[in-house]
């Protein structure tokens, strides 16, 4: 199955020529453009991509704010930020409003293609400096031997990609319980967001 994609960003030819690459190859379909983050959500709510591309910085609404949105009215759109900046700020928010994965421009398209089959498919996809700025920043914890066995599947769900509601339903939970869940690892591993959770368990191997 072909994944849909929308590519979102400010700069026309940047935008047409992440989109003609995308659609030469294989398995990806672009289904649409958009120039910022206000016309990214309202064409993802229409269009219903798998994968939005976005920019994270736009005049108007920012690619940070519109993945936010995105979360709310399209949540099943994987959001991953595309872009210029590798900025660890830029990142952490990013991912907290939902972003699934953070890439840098200067990919091959293969490579991005591939990015994008993979992000719809829950894996996290990060750019290799990006990921070591965000390791580099997270603390050891006190070891995920101290989590009970749901805990586990909610992390690697987290560090997946998921959004509450999606962990919530594969787990067959409650949001409020995937919310107290989360909590209670954050806790024990000395943590400070789903963020630095999702690193936590890729390097610990329980992806």
């Amino acid at each position: 199955m072909s994944v849909s994609v929308l590519v979102v960003d400010d700069q026309q030819l940047v935008r047409d020529g992440i989109a003609s690459l995308l659609g030469l190859q294989p398995g990806v379909v672009v289904v649409g453009t958009a120039a910022d983050g206000r016309e990214a959500v309202a064409r993802a709510v229409e269009l219903r991509p798998d994968v939005v591309l976005m920019d994270v910085r736009m005049p108007g609404l920012d690619g940070v704010r519109a993945a936010a949105m995105l979360a709310e009215r399209a949540p099943s759109c994987r959001t991953v930020m595309l872009t210029t900046f590798d900025d660890e700020h830029y990142v952490t928010e990013a991912l907290r409003a939902g972003a699934v994965g953070y890439l840098l421009k200067d990919l091959p398209a293969a490579e991005l293609a591939q990015a994008v089959r993979l992000a719809h498919a829950g894996v996290a996809q990060f750019d290799a400096g990006v990921a070591r700025q965000l390791a580099a920043a997270t603390p050891p914890g006190t070891g995920h031997e101290t989590l009970t066995a749901r805990e586990v599947d909610v992390l690697r769900l987290v560090a997946g990609g998921a959004t509450n509601r999606e962990i919530a339903r594969r787990l067959h939970l409650s949001e409020g319980t995937v919310k107290n869940h989360l909590s209670r690892i954050l806790g024990r591993l000395g943590l400070r967001d789903r963020t630095q959770a999702a690193i936590y368990a890729r390097d610990r191997g329980l992806l």
